[in-house]
């Protein structure tokens, strides 16, 4: 990856999927989170995205407010999740939300002990 990136978390994270033994060549699962002060602008938020996501999932916070998981299939590459986070930035903040960041699923291969 380009130095420009080095100080990055996606960079971070990515490089450790990497070392984790991510199949970068296959379509996944990557969901991105956000919080919002109510349901509403969680759930305006989600409809946002319709025909781009895999699923929504919008439930209330413990500890107050509501949470949107948003998962979009896509190859799981820096540009790609950069691109998605800023329109999905776009749609969060002006509803008041917070965008909080991405993740998926990757099955860890076994260590030889």
């Amino acid at each position: 990856m380009s130095n420009a990136y080095s100080e990055d978390v996606s960079t971070a994270v990515l490089r450790r999927m990497k070392e984790g033994g991510f199949d970068f060549a296959s379509i996944h699962p990557i969901e991105f989170y956000a919080t919002f002060p109510d349901e509403g602008t969680a759930r305006a938020a989600a409809g946002q995205f319709r025909g781009e996501s895999l699923n929504a999932q919008v439930h209330e916070r413990e500890e107050g407010g509501w949470h949107l998981e948003l998962s979009r299939l896509m190859f799981a590459t820096y540009d790609g999740i950069d691109e998605f986070e800023q329109d999905f930035a776009k749609v969060v903040r002006p509803l008041g939300g917070e965008f909080e960041g991405w993740g998926v699923k990757q099955r860890v291969r076994k260590l030889n002990a």
